[in-house]
């Protein structure tokens, strides 16, 4: 697994810097306050139970393990609560916080950006009607001048193998693959030696509330089925650094970004 800090600090260490360089991904324990991740997962809950918008359903990715549609058996499962940033003020505090703001400086640059087109959310994974995540990279579906960005991903409760936390290939973010390594919806080819051969070498990222995981965009990674009693939550936002523009007409460009405080 990638550097782990125990205490954090207000930004990241060298070691830290050298380690996401190197895997692409760092993860940082006990990142959030209990507190705060407390107040954000009730927001949460109540948010899932009454389906408020914009959501989307896992019925519409059609995903290993999701419902075939709205109308059948669990088919209104949210998979993601979307906009998370304009949705309550307790997911603005977190996304733009000072504690996310000085890491991504490390990694970014001066005046890094969250992007309100992608991710955004809150993540959930229902226990009935999870769907398995196939291994992709996040930038073969967004369109950015240049391929740098970072999602930071908080886990509101226990993230484990068993709730289907996120599986990461460490150093994948540097590699460049063929098209012909991707199959029809951009998704890794499992079923290629090549591919196998790395795959084999994922790790884990398991979590405990509060702990947060930053990772690049061209990070390969995928999520098994929720196998537990409970829903699982997750916080991701996505920023890039203010030089990196989302290409114009294209979904990434359909939201403005924000600008984290100096």
């Amino acid at each position: 697994m990638s550097a782990l800090a125990q205490t954090p600090e207000v930004e990241f260490s060298a070691a830290e810097v050298e380690a996401f360089r190197r895997d692409g991904f760092v993860i940082v324990r006990g990142l959030a306050g209990r507190t705060h991740c407390a107040e954000m997962k009730k927001l949460a809950q109540d948010h899932l139970v009454h389906a408020v918008p914009p959501v989307e359903y896992e019925a519409d990715v059609r995903y290993p393990g999701s419902p075939m549609s709205q109308a059948g058996p669990g088919g209104r499962t949210v998979r993601r609560l979307l906009q998370a940033y304009a949705r309550d003020a307790l997911f603005r505090a977190w996304a733009l916080s000072p504690a996310i703001g000085s890491r991504l400086s490390r990694l970014l640059g001066a005046q890094p950006l969250l992007s309100q087109a992608h991710h955004n959310c809150v993540m959930t994974k229902d226990p009935r009607y999870s769907s398995r995540t196939g291994w992709h990279q996040d930038i073969r579906y967004w369109s950015f001048a240049k391929p740098e960005l970072i999602s930071v991903w908080l886990a509101l409760g226990e993230e484990t193998a068993e709730n289907g936390c996120l599986q990461l290939v460490p150093g994948s973010h540097t590699r460049d693959f063929r098209r012909d390594q991707f199959d029809e919806l951009l998704f890794f080819r499992s079923d290629l030696d090549e591919n196998r051969a790395l795959i084999d070498g994922a790790v884990r990222a398991e979590l405990a509330p509060g702990d947060v995981l930053f990772f690049h965009s061209r990070l390969l990674h995928a999520a098994g089925w929720n196998r537990t009693a409970e829903t699982k939550l997750s916080v991701v936002f996505t920023y890039h650094d203010a030089d990196n523009h989302p290409l114009p007409d294209t979904r990434s460009a359909s939201l403005p970004s924000v600008p984290m405080a100096a």
